[in-house]
């Protein structure tokens, strides 16, 4: 079975979790998920079948979409409401919506986040979060994301109280940490924060309407109709320029040979689908060292 399974990842479980209970419910090795979404966090989590495992990094890399809350007041060790409170200060003053609003239109963009110390980035070969379960703050190093958009959910003019809360609807590049982005909200407004609640409302291309549950896909394979809500290779790699080419280049393509430049190459992309008919063969990318050549990236077997 290949294919792209748009599941819906509920709270409580991890995704590695998630990849297990498919391998049991399908009866399959190979299935892979497209990035990592916290236990307490709910969402959009693409699994990948059989030679779609071979394009799981380029569905990670297609953007993302949260709907988030982030509470102004107090922070926590893991910047959501899963932690331990670090520091609390009660909120003395009032915020209109412009005050939100301006916040928000300065962490449009692209920014620069370090991540947080509760996460899955391995630094000298371990995980962070390997360090803080420890009690340990390491040095990591910060990284350039890039925010498409960040809009302000909630309709009040004036936000008030000890502790204020409001949602917001961000869509981000790949490897972008929505609780920092929480954290950094508050920051600028003057207040420690975190982020309460998240959901994953969109990856890859693939949203919330597309996807299953694991007992909803349960009762698909139980009546043998998986395949049914099953979305093809090609859909994962949507976002790249498409090439399609004959069927005697194409078993060149097939065997992962190099080959020359097409003249409606491209040239503003870094990799190409390449396809015979509606089949999807393999990535290309110019090459580094062959002017006039084009080289695989990835092969996709048959």
């Amino acid at each position: 079975m290949d294919g792209i399974l748009p599941l819906w990842k509920e709270k409580g479980m991890t995704s590695h979790d998630c990849v297990f209970k498919v391998r049991k419910i399908l009866k399959m090795k190979k299935v892979g998920h497209t990035g990592t979404l916290d236990p307490d966090v709910e969402g959009v989590l693409p699994i990948c079948l059989g030679r779609a495992t071979k394009l799981a990094d380029y569905i990670m890399s297609a953007g993302k979409t949260y709907v988030g809350e982030v509470t102004i007041g107090y922070s926590t060790t893991t910047e959501d409401a899963s932690g331990e409170v670090v520091e609390q200060k009660p909120v003395k003053q009032s915020f209109s919506r412009e005050e939100i609003l301006s916040v928000l239109d300065s962490l449009t963009g692209e920014i620069v986040q370090t991540p947080p110390m509760y996460s899955a980035v391995k630094v000298n070969g371990k995980r962070l979060y390997e360090y803080a379960r420890q009690g340990l703050v390491i040095d990591r190093p910060s990284r350039k994301v890039h925010i498409y958009e960040l809009e302000l959910l909630d309709p009040e003019e004036v936000y008030e109280g000890e502790e204020i809360r409001f949602s917001f609807r961000v869509a981000c590049s790949k490897g972008t940490y929505i609780r920092t982005l929480a954290v950094t909200i508050g920051e600028k407004l003057g207040y420690p924060a975190h982020m309460s609640k998240l959901t994953r409302t969109a990856s890859g291309g693939y949203e919330k309407e597309n996807c299953v549950t694991l007992n909803e896909l349960q009762m698909l394979a139980d009546s043998h109709q998986v395949e049914s809500i099953l979305k093809p290779l090609e859909s994962g790699i949507s976002h790249l320029p498409k090439w399609v080419i004959n069927g005697t280049l194409a078993e060149k393509v097939k065997n992962g040979a190099v080959i020359e430049q097409p003249a409606d190459w491209p040239a503003e992309s870094d990799e190409v689908a390449v396809f015979h008919g509606e089949e999807l063969l393999a990535l290309y990318k110019q090459h580094p060292e062959k002017i006039g050549k084009v080289k695989p990236v990835k092969v996709i077997p048959n």
